[in-house]
Order: C-alpha cells, then sequence, then structure tokens
C-alpha cells in the first residue's frame, strides 16, 4: 500500500496564498508538484470558510455546521467553531483537505485536540497545510515549500526557516505631543468581580490590580472569558456595573461617561483593519490615532505632521508617508496599527491578538516594537495571545483558568522567558 504524501507550504507576506488555493482547488490548473490530486475532491478549513458559515447562519439563519445543536456558530469558541467545520468538511469525504494556518487564535488544549484529530485522517486523506508560523508544522507532513509570491519553491532543510535576526527599529520611541497626567497608586483594580450571562457563570472573584508602567501578558484558553474582561476594561460591558472595579481612579458607575474612560486608553485587535478599507495614507492613519477617529477629517497641525513622521521614521518607513495603508502587507499593516494605537502615550495600550495570522518574522517584529514602546515608555501594557511569543518581554502574567463556577485569575511573574 502507497503511503500518503503530505505537504506543508510556508507563507510569507508576499504570499499570493488565495491564487495557491484556488489552484489547488481547480480541475485544471493545479500547480506541478500537486498533479497526484487531480481526480481528487477537495475540502478548505480557513477562517474565511468559517466566516461564509456564520454569515449565512446570520443573514439566512441556515445553520450547515450547527444542525445537531440550539448554539450559534457566533456564540461558540474559536475552537468549537473550528472543530465544528472540520466536522462538516469531513462528512464530505474529501480526497485532500487545505488547512489554512489551523491553529491560529486557538489555546494549547484545543490545538492538541485538533493535532489529534488530523493526525487520525492522515491514513486516508490527503493534508495540505499552508502555514505561517513553524512552530505550528504537522509532525506527519514530509513535503516542505515556501510560496514567495507564486512560485513555490522546494525547502530541503527545515532549519533554513530558523526566524532571522529581528531588526533594531532605529532612535527612540518619540515623545507624545501631551503627556496624561496619573496621580493614583493603581490604574486598574478588580475586587472580587464574577460575572454570568444568563446561567452561564464566565468569571469567577476575579482579583487584579494594574499599577502604571507595568507590562502585562493575558492569557486564557478559548472562552475562558479574555473578551469579557477586556471589555469591562474598556467601559463596552454593562455587566462592570455594580461590580467593585477601579478604572484609572474612578469607580465604575459612579457618574463617568465611556469616552472618560476610552480617552486613556490606546486598542488594537486584527478585526479592527477592517474599518481602514478607504484611502488612508500613513501619516493619516497615525495621525488618527491622536483622534481617535476613523480616517482624517481634518487638516492636522505641524506637530502632528512631525509626529507621525518620527514613528514611521522609527519603523523604517518613513518615505512610504503618503503610501495608501491597504497597500501595505499584513505585517506592515500590525505595525502600523500598534503604533496607531500607542502614538498619543495612553495610560493604558491594549493589544489584543497582535500576532495572530503573522508568518514568523512578521511576529518576531510586532513583538520587538511592543517591547521597545513598553521599556520606552510610561504607558501600561496589556499583550493578549493564544501563543506563546517567546521573545515577548512582559513582567507579569494574568492567566485565566476556566472552571465550572467561571474562570479564576492566575498571577505569576516572569523570570526569564527565553
Amino acid at each position: 500500500m502507497t503511503q500518503i504524501q503530505h505537504w506543508a507550504v510556508f507563507l510569507n507576506n508576499q504570499s499570493n496564498k488565495q491564487g495557491f488555493i484556488e489552484q489547488l482547488l481547480s480541475e485544471t490548473n493545479l500547480p506541478a508538484p500537486f498533479k497526484s490530486l487531480k481526480g481528487l475532491n477537495g475540502a478548505l478549513f480557513s477562517k474565511l470558510a468559517l466566516d461564509d458559515f456564520i454569515e449565512e447562519e446570520v443573514r439566512h439563519d441556515l445553520k450547515l455546521l450547527t444542525s445537531s445543536t440550539s448554539q450559534s456558530l457566533q456564540s461558540m469558541s474559536s475552537g468549537e467553531r473550528k472543530k465544528a467545520l472540520l466536522n462538516y468538511l469531513l462528512e464530505t469525504k474529501p480526497g485532500f483537505l487545505i488547512l489554512d494556518n489551523p491553529f491560529d487564535n486557538l489555546d494549547r488544549g484545543s490545538q492538541s485536540q485538533l493535532k489529534e484529530i488530523l493526525y487520525g485522517i492522515s491514513d486516508h486523506v490527503v493534508i495540505i497545510q499552508l502555514i505561517s508560523r513553524s512552530a505550528d508544522l504537522l509532525p506527519f507532513v514530509t513535503n516542505y515549500f515556501r510560496l514567495v509570491s507564486n512560485e513555490l519553491i522546494i525547502i530541503k532543510d527545515l532549519s533554513l526557516l530558523e526566524s532571522k535576526k529581528t531588526q533594531n527599529f532605529r532612535g527612540k520611541v518619540p515623545e507624545p505631543l501631551d503627556h496624561f497626567k496619573y496621580s493614583h497608586e493603581n490604574l486598574i483594580e478588580f475586587n472580587n468581580v464574577s460575572v454570568r450571562y444568563e446561567q452561564k457563570p464566565v468569571l469567577q472573584k476575579i482579583n487584579w490590580t494594574i499599577k502604571p508602567g507595568e507590562f502585562w501578558e493575558l492569557t486564557g484558553k478559548n472562552g475562558s472569558g479574555k473578551t469579557t474582561l477586556l471589555s469591562m476594561i474598556t467601559g463596552d460591558n454593562p455587566k462592570a456595573y455594580g461590580e467593585n472595579i477601579f478604572l484609572f481612579g474612578t469607580r465604575k458607575g459612579s457618574g463617568e461617561s465611556v469616552w472618560d474612560i476610552k480617552k486613556n486608553i490606546g486598542y488594537f485587535t486584527p478585526a479592527m483593519v477592517d474599518r481602514f478599507k478607504g484611502y488612508h495614507s500613513l501619516e493619516n492613519m497615525l495621525i488618527s490615532g491622536l483622534l481617535d477617529s476613523i480616517g482624517l477629517y481634518i487638516k492636522p497641525h505641524e506637530s502632528q505632521l512631525r509626529l507621525a513622521r518620527e514613528w514611521l521614521a522609527l519603523l523604517g518607513m518613513e518615505n512610504k508617508k503618503n503610501s495608501y495603508f491597504h497597500d501595505l502587507s499584513l505585517g506592515q499593516q500590525r505595525l502600523i496599527m500598534c503604533v496607531r494605537a500607542m502614538i498619543k502615550h495612553p495610560l493604558l495600550l491594549i493589544l489584543d491578538e497582535p500576532t495572530a495570522g503573522l508568518d514568523d518574522e512578521s511576529a518576531a517584529l510586532v513583538v520587538a516594537l511592543v517591547n521597545k514602546m513598553a521599556a520606552e515608555s510610561q504607558t501600561t501594557t496589556i499583550f493578549v495571545s493564544h501563543r506563546k511569543e517567546p521573545q515577548l518581554k512582559a513582567h507579569s502574567v494574568y492567566q485565566l483558568e476556566l472552571t465550572s463556577e467561571g474562570s479564576v485569575g492566575k498571577v505569576s511573574e516572569i523570570q526569564n522567558r527565553n
């Protein structure tokens, strides 16, 4: 019996991933190394495929992935959604399965479960893993390529994939135009905070004190309540009312507005990129961070222009100040969005999964930038990630641990990450 061959195709910012996927799923235009797939039906396991199913469910009440449960896709964790999609695809009995970064946004437990399932089907389904982070490589894959633009290049030595040394950003982090004045001992305080949605407990007696200038990593399994916790900090969750929470020196519910909270915060999550689909120059993108606006609709001051250019120089992108944001690579977009969140040196910077979907080199650049911003400013930083970024230099970790009564919080100090 011939052993089934499996492939890994390593991606970077220049890879034409969508074009490659379309080739694999075509009957007539298969890439040369994959001619053996001719005649086999293929299936795509990807975030975009999941988004399409979610849209069908929301707009047309068509529950293709969740027909056996009353739960909606939107209410599921990332791990539950991906398991539902995989089960659905396997019911079609595909000859080959394209996995587009299958472990993105999954905690380590969910990753292990998914790997077990994939190993179990690897004896009868051809696996083509599209991969951005080398640590995600499936152990049963033995054929390796790199996709450079539209060209497949064979990889004979996996050690050549080790990340290049991260570049040093030139110069110091630029000073803000105005400094936030803050005199309280603590920035954020959660005191025995519990949250439940209807009958489902989410958070249980959370105690977390964040002081000015600290650098935190927030972790926890899918569905552990990280989003709920963050939304209480940003003022977006009404569940915070009535709880013993202090935000920027003021007890929650004492008459403050949402704007009173948000003006102190710089925030970025990859989903925000979709808001900037117009013709926004990099210069205007950064200045809009000073104004907390989506786009720039006023003539900027000379001081604002100068500050934006200083940040672009730090990134080595000063020659791109008039370039459009949507023309940048994914890694460059993330750098710009992190700077946009930081440009006013907020009291609190929240970066929610800023490295999700990036290749190793781009993720290392984002982490290096975050480390630099935290070290060279008074801004408190919370870095949220399912993935352990080996070079992240956070001082402490706040980990949410699931229990039957809701997630509890655990604080640990980081002595040495490397």
